[in-house]
């Protein structure tokens, strides 16, 4: 299965809305919002972009003025030029690369998982407290399979 990637040439100039449901390549400049939710856009070198970019991965290889939000990764390479906001669960950022902007690399649809979630989850605040206070001398209680000190 060989998959056609789609061009827009570096003497292109697109202002508006663009969208579609194939991987892209930009070359040239684009000025407006740009949505590929379920494909990967590269910005080449020659590219220059104003606009917010939504897509499953951005590469970034030129320069890019605007939000990114990307379902798997925003990648910005060696050449890169990011100034804005960028929202993703995965980033990287090159060595030599340039970025202004604020970074969420917060997992969409999944609660946060912490060392102290599953105990708490188990054990109501009324039971804690009340364990404490009629218990003068810790006293051990199992989580998750195992003893601690409470």
């Amino acid at each position: 299965m060989h998959e056609e990637k789609a061009s827009i040439g570096k003497s292109i100039v697109i202002n508006g809305e663009l969208s579609g449901s194939e991987d892209l390549t930009i070359e040239g400049r684009v000025d407006g919002k740009i949505e590929l939710r379920d494909h990967v856009i590269t910005i080449g070198s020659n590219g220059r972009i104003k606009a917010q970019i939504s897509a499953k991965a951005i590469v970034i290889l030129g320069q890019v003025t605007g939000n990114l939000n990307a379902t798997e990764k925003v990648d910005i390479k060696e050449t890169g030029s990011v100034e804005g906001d960028v929202v993703a669960p995965r980033i990287a950022i090159a060595d030599g690369s340039h970025f202004k902007g604020s970074i969420d690399m917060q997992k969409k649809d999944q609660p946060e998982k912490g060392i102290f979630s599953k105990p708490e989850s188990k054990t109501s605040k009324s039971e804690t407290s009340s364990k404490s206070e009629t218990s003068p001398k810790p006293e051990t209680s199992p989580v998750n399979g195992e003893f601690v000190r409470v």
